[in-house]
């Protein structure tokens, strides 16, 4: 019996009618990167595990995917480990690479890598897959898309504000409601130093980014866990609730940090971004949010994500700013900071509420019925005149019968459809008929290019 076809969970098949509108997203989101002066890039799948480990974390290091080294890989582990059954330990051994996690951190490497030969500060961006062995679910995916932007080189706050303006254009573009929630690692360390836990800015920020999904009372119970004392889990509290304007938010925390210079530093960052805002005409809301965290180890100031409004979905974008990532490969002092937008959860917010243009489902503008090889020759050479105009024509490749070419038209959603027999060859002109509203004309091929162009 044979075996019946799957695919991995948590990955999809994407079909025509899928993929056109995939690529609406990526030429869109592609084409507001390019008004802001970024350069495009790819890099590897997989890169070396030594690259991608200790970048994102404890709970990102287990959601890497590794690859197996080629050939016989158990030759060269150790054979006690192999009997303690230390998985950590004999995964260094038999596996050296891994896919990519996120395009950040294979960005970084790329940008030390390749120094000699970048301009900086260096605007990229980068349209690739990427890859996390978690547990696929609504909105979560084991592959999918991330739309990178970043500037490396530069510790301006305008590239903050940038990022933003981009943010707002991609999504009026995409004619998606959504709010910029804003926060900055700095203000985050210096809560840390306040109520006396420096060396647990990790565990506060991964446990209090989960604010939106497990609620407080479960955020104070994994603070807790990690070991903070009772004490400093209450004078989180205040800030895990703080409301008001964003000018609110800040003054209130800038009472509760006094007494820290690195939180004072990210308070007057924020300061800065919102007055540089408050210039512009940016639509889209940006809200400062003292819970927002980014569970990654790498973000060290202002840190972004984007929410759909209408739609009960995870963040749809994300990103921030970090001071040092390149330092790991041997660049140090090098800032940079950047936000992906996520291709996958976007597809599905617009599917959800049916934003995708009418238009952007066409691939094929007109299609030429096929009723023999002398009409065959004659569209030929008419197909020939409309493709060099631009415009995406096909004829039927057999001369089957009319009701099956027809309901090829339709079933592609081929908005036109040309009929050619023995008086259109005599006339030299087309029938052209309308799909949508069944009318017809009598057109030469110059009128059907003007009145599909325009």
């Amino acid at each position: 019996m044979a075996q019946k076809p799957s695919i991995p969970k948590g990955t999809r098949d994407f079909g025509p009618a899928e993929m056109v509108k995939r690529n609406y997203i990526f030429d869109t989101i592609k084409s507001v990167f390019k008004l802001y002066g970024f350069q495009p890039i790819e890099t590897p799948a997989m890169e070396n595990l030594s690259t991608l480990m200790g970048k994102y974390g404890e709970e990102g290091d287990k959601l890497l995917f590794k690859i197996l080294n080629s050939g016989d890989f158990l030759t060269k582990a150790d054979q006690e480990l192999l009997t303690q059954k230390d998985s950590v330990k004999v995964t260094g051994q038999i596996s050296e690479k891994g896919l990519r996690y996120d395009l950040t951190v294979p960005f970084a490497r790329y940008v030390v890598q390749h120094r000699n030969n970048i301009v900086f500060p260096f605007k990229r961006y980068q349209i690739q897959p990427v890859w996390r062995a978690d547990r696929p679910q609504k909105g979560r995916y084991r592959e999918f898309f991330q739309c990178d932007v970043d500037v490396i080189g530069s510790d301006s706050l305008l590239n903050e504000v940038e990022l933003i303006q981009i943010v707002d254009e991609v999504y009026k573009k995409l004619n998606i409601n959504v709010v910029v929630k804003m926060n900055n690692r700095k203000i985050l360390a210096g809560i840390a130093e306040t109520i006396g836990q420096p060396d647990k800015m990790v565990d506060i920020t991964v446990a209090i980014d989960k604010l939106d999904k497990i609620g407080v009372e479960k955020v104070n119970q994994e603070l807790l866990e990690k070991g903070l004392p009772q004490l400093a889990v209450e004078q989180l509290q205040p800030i895990l609730n703080l409301s008001g304007s964003n000018t609110e938010k800040l003054n209130q925390i800038k009472n509760v940090l006094s007494g820290s210079e690195t939180g004072l530093k990210g308070i007057q960052e924020m300061e800065t971004v919102f007055a540089l805002l408050a210039d512009l005409n940016i639509s889209t809301k940006v809200e400062l949010d003292l819970t927002l965290a980014r569970g990654l180890n790498y973000y060290t100031g202002a840190i972004f994500e984007v929410k759909a409004l209408d739609v009960q979905i995870g963040s749809i974008t994300g990103g921030g700013r970090y001071d040092d990532l390149t330092g790991i490969f041997g660049l140090p002092d090098v800032s940079g900071v950047g936000i992906s937008f996520g291709a996958d959860r976007i597809y599905d917010v617009m599917e959800q509420l049916y934003l995708y243009p009418k238009e952007s489902a066409t691939t094929t503008q007109i299609l030429f019925v096929n009723f023999g090889d002398k009409e065959q020759v004659w569209c030929m050479k008419a197909l020939s005149e409309l493709r060099k105009a631009g415009i995406s024509a096909e004829i039927f490749p057999e001369s089957a019968k009319m009701k099956k070419q027809m309901t090829y038209a339709n079933q592609r959603n081929i908005p036109f459809v040309a009929l050619v027999g023995e008086q259109e060859i005599e006339s030299g002109k087309i029938t052209l008929k309308d799909m949508e509203n069944g009318t017809q004309d009598n057109i030469t091929v110059e009128e059907i290019i003007r009145k599909l162009m325009y």
